[in-house]
């Protein structure tokens, strides 16, 4: 089979992906091997190729966010079915026994393992999971739709609720790529005022498509004070502007696993009147099974552009230059 796999990370113009034929994987026990038909190109690629996330072994296959059928089935493995259409989320593995898989957290495992990091991913014609850890995908969901749903879709669902905005009150969302356009969608389903904060005419003008009740510059002051925000775009510089846009009380959820240094914050003036600040750390197997009910019941839809599998280097440098709104998907 053909995978694209991390070379040596460097800036993505000096092409750290490269192409490369390799058996098609064999399923262990529990395991089921999925033949890619898609995987949607996320953020995190992008660090990982570029090395602002070392990769954790060589020659490693990213993609995270990947929709395909099963082609073969591993000893024991019976929850899914020959021919079954699956998702492969970033989730790929948890020890199950740790203090916070007992109590319900696994996104905070100990030991975990995660899609197109830990283990190889969808930027290929096939990939392993762990049966536990796929998603059943309904079939009148069109593959390229589904796709960003994996991860984009429920990190800004575990990041809106991390934000504790109450009902009917005022979200800002600082970045408006993958994940933030679909939460967007959400929020302004759940009745929620939405503040949209971020750089990039592409992403304003998707911003102003979906509803927004207002889009401006990233560094600028949304027109009233936020009960809770998310910063999606990983610029640590942001952290201080959102959380003075706060009101008292409010949240402040930073979406991502890379952010750029933050500079010092002012007790007064940033944190004080119990505004706070927190990390969202990947996902749970909840979140994401939540997620997928509620985007099919809400009609949430992704704004894709679709890149064929061997674009992928183009899909991640336009990623890097802001080439286009909402996410993109590679297809085999």
């Amino acid at each position: 089979m053909r995978a694209w796999v991390v070379d040596t990370p460097t800036p993505i113009a000096a092409g750290p992906l490269v192409r490369m034929e390799r058996p098609p994987p064999e399923p262990g026990p529990g395991q089921v091997r999925v033949d890619v038909s898609c995987c949607g190109v996320c953020r995190t690629d992008l660090h990982l190729a570029e090395g602002d996330l070392p990769p954790r072994r060589p020659g490693v296959v990213p993609g995270h966010e990947v929709v395909g059928r099963v082609g073969a089935l591993g000893a024991g493995a019976t929850r899914f079915a020959l021919g079954e259409r699956v998702g492969v989320p970033w989730l790929g593995r948890t020890d199950g026994t740790c203090r916070f898989c007992r109590r319900g957290d696994e996104n905070l495992c100990t030991t975990p393992l995660f899609t197109g990091w830990d283990l190889d991913g969808g930027y290929a014609d096939a990939c392993l999971v762990e049966e536990r850890f796929a998603y059943r995908l309904p079939e009148d969901l069109a593959d390229e739709q589904a796709a960003p749903l994996l991860c984009a879709g429920v990190i800004g669902y575990r990041a809106l609720r991390c934000a504790e905005v109450p009902p009917g009150g005022r979200l800002g969302i600082y970045g408006f790529g993958g994940s933030a356009h679909l939460t967007a969608q959400v929020a302004l389903a759940q009745g929620l005022r939405v503040h949209v904060l971020t750089r990039g005419e592409h992403n304003r003008e998707l911003a102003r498509e979906l509803g927004a009740d207002s889009v401006g510059g990233a560094t600028g002051a949304p027109p009233e004070p936020l009960d809770g925000a998310i910063l999606f775009t990983p610029a640590g510089e942001l952290v201080p502007v959102a959380l003075r846009a706060l009101d008292r009380g409010g949240t402040l959820a930073v979406a991502g696993i890379w952010l750029s240094p933050i500079p010092a914050l002012d007790y007064a003036d940033d944190l004080f009147e119990e505004r706070r600040l927190r990390s969202v750390t990947a996902n749970t197997r909840r979140d994401g099974e939540e997620f997928l009910r509620l985007a099919a019941r809400l009609g949430v839809r992704a704004t894709t552009t679709a890149y064929a599998m061997d674009d992928a280097p183009h899909a991640l440098a336009d990623l890097a230059a802001g080439r286009f709104g909402g996410a993109a998907v590679l297809h085999t």
